[in-house]
């Protein structure tokens, strides 16, 4: 399942921020799925990191990853068949880090 979790958000990365990350590990404890990525920005936003935007670029993350959150939950929850009840994403550009955090809906008797 970890496994599958890196893939799926190392995708979407791909797919929707123009590069997939060199490295992803995922995290996956009681109702907390966790993925951490390196080497996640591309070279546009290298350039502009270079020159000092770093509040632009992790703006722009932050505003594209609220647009496509609904496609980063699908995914979870199709893997670890829960629902998620919280989605948080975090960057930072020294060192090349980010990460993609869900809380799933707490199990229900049906361990579901």
């Amino acid at each position: 399942m970890l496994l599958a979790i890196s893939n799926a958000i190392v995708r979407l990365h791909k797919e929707y921020f123009g590069k997939g990350p060199t490295k992803a590990r995922a995290y996956y404890d009681g109702d907390l799925v966790a993925c951490v990525l390196s080497d996640v920005y591309t070279r546009a936003e290298q350039t502009l990191l270079a020159g000092g935007r770093a509040t632009t670029v992790l703006n722009q993350r932050w505003e594209l990853q609220e647009v496509i959150r609904e496609k980063f939950v699908s995914a979870i929850e199709r893997i670890t068949g829960r629902s998620v009840i919280g989605f948080f994403s975090g960057n930072q550009p020294d060192p090349d880090i980010s990460v993609e955090v869900f809380v799933l809906a707490p199990m229900d008797g049906d361990g579901r």
